[in-house]
């Protein structure tokens, strides 16, 4: 059985003598532990030993500054010995003393027991597939002179107690085994952890299975594999093939009619075999991202996407999100005249659950106020209700999306109005007849003018003639 990571956890129990109150603590192998003293008052000569009376680390009076060893330091201020990056040979007896005159006076005498404590055998080593055998060991040995035993137990990544008590555990590999496995001890009053990670090939959870989209506003739906895992180990795992499928609204259930192939993911270039859909884009799949994005949603948009991710051992990962567009509908359009009724509705194509509101937002000048509602009605719009109309779907605090519709209001012709339009079209059509009159009057003057002008053939000047 390989290990999932590099060095075993350990635990540490930590140890006080009978000289002072008992104390057992508990950390890991590569963390850092700090062995605290009484306060050494009056004393001049201080030092910690270890391993049949070793020195580990010396005051020396006179220039007030600790002798240490590497990975170890000594706080000025209460000689506390800190052992950074705890490893297997620094399980040992440590002795901190003081020599007060000429008497030496042991203040703290602590013990560091090497006991294994949390060990995650998974096999393979790498990321497990779904169904594949998970064993996770959870132990404390504890010094025999203790006068009980500590209280020791398993929790799973979701904080769920697995098991009271020492022993091992054995599972089949679900995406609930995904994450930090923790063996805790708790003595004293007081409680340890060591943690171990365990890495589920899986699909990551999206926010929701329900994705909303506008005719406004662009969408992304979400399909990847966890972020912490490599293409490479996905590969490593025996990756077939990713598919998209689109199952067009209405439809009773996922599966239900013909499914319509969107995407397919080419494993030698890693590049997407399209289907020739041109409100839909595949992100780049080099970081095991195969999540799809669209432009501004249309009605036809709504359905069920299925992300399909097919391993060896007939593995196989999915995920469905719900895709719903938000629409806005005016009746009777979106042209109207003052005085008009206008209808109002603004949903998505199901019955919304009890966490989802939708919110108006009128125009700035319209004096509308009553807009709870998603559908209402306007007995009778006015000019200030011209503009944008913008309806937000929202959960809790936060908006999924918004649409919005431009509302164009004439003003409402009055009576003076069209006593006013009618003169004015009455003296039109006068100044056109007196325009007329005076054209005809002027062309029957040119027709018959007042003199008549001689036409002979061959007409002869005034004047006397010889004969």
């Amino acid at each position: 059985m390989k290990n999932l990571i590099p060095s075993i956890p350990i635990l540490i129990a930590v140890l006080s003598s009978a000289r002072g109150a008992e104390e057992v603590r508990f950390a890991q192998v590569g963390e850092t532990v700090t062995l605290t003293p009484t306060k050494p008052n009056g004393a001049r000569y201080l030092y910690w030993s270890c391993c049949n009376q070793n020195e580990v680390a010396n005051l020396n009076p006179i220039a007030s500054s600790w002798t240490i060893k590497s990975r170890m330091s000594v706080s000025t201020s209460n000689s506390a010995l800190t052992i950074k990056q705890l490893r297997d040979e620094d399980f040992v007896t440590y002795t901190f003393s003081k020599l007060v005159g000429k008497d030496t006076k042991v203040s703290v005498y602590t013990h560091l027991h090497y006991t294994p404590s949390l060990v995650m055998d998974v096999n393979p080593s790498s990321p497990l597939l779904i169904g594949e055998s998970l064993s996770v060991t959870c132990n404390a040995k504890t010094p025999q002179n203790l006068h009980r035993k500590p209280e020791i137990y398993l929790l799973d990544p979701q904080g769920g107690r697995v098991k009271t008590g020492p022993g091992t555990n054995s599972f089949k590999a679900t995406r609930q085994h995904n994450g930090n496995w923790t063996c805790v001890v708790k003595y004293n009053q007081k409680q340890y952890s060591a943690t171990v990670p365990v890495t589920v090939l899986d699909l990551s959870p999206a926010s929701s299975s329900y994705q909303y989209a506008s005719y406004s506003s662009p969408l992304t739906i979400p399909c990847s594999i966890f972020p912490q895992i490599t293409m490479d180990q996905i590969k490593a795992r025996g990756f077939q093939e990713v598919h998209w499928q689109f199952y067009s609204k209405p439809s009773p259930s996922v599966g239900a009619g013909d499914p319509k192939t969107l995407f397919s993911l080419s494993l030698n270039k890693l590049e997407w075999k399209p289907n020739r859909l041109p409100s839909l884009n595949p992100v780049p799949a080099q970081k095991g991202n195969f999540s799809l994005t669209k432009r501004p949603g249309k009605k036809v948009d709504t359905g069920d996407y299925v992300c399909t991710a097919k391993f060896d051992k007939d593995v196989t990962l999915t995920r469905t999100i719900h895709v719903e567009v938000l629409e806005i509908i005016a009746y009777p359009g979106k042209n109207l005249t003052s005085g008009q009724q206008l209808h109002l509705i603004c949903g998505i194509g199901l019955n919304m659950s009890s966490d989802l509101q939708l919110k108006w937002v009128p125009p700035e000048q319209s004096l509308q106020s009553d807009l709870v509602h998603a559908n209402f009605t306007i007995t009778e719009v006015s000019t200030r209700d011209s503009g944008k109309w913008r309806c937000e779907l929202w959960q809790g605090s936060t908006k999924l999306t918004s649409e919005e519709i431009t509302l164009k209001i004439e003003p409402k012709l009055s009576a003076w109005m069209l006593v006013i339009i009618c003169s004015a079209a009455a003296i039109v059509v006068l100044l056109l007849v007196l325009v007329f009159i005076l054209c005809r009057r002027r062309q029957r003057k040119m027709r018959h003018p007042r003199h008549r002008l001689c036409q002979c053939k061959s007409p002869k000047p005034k004047g006397f003639y010889k004969t």
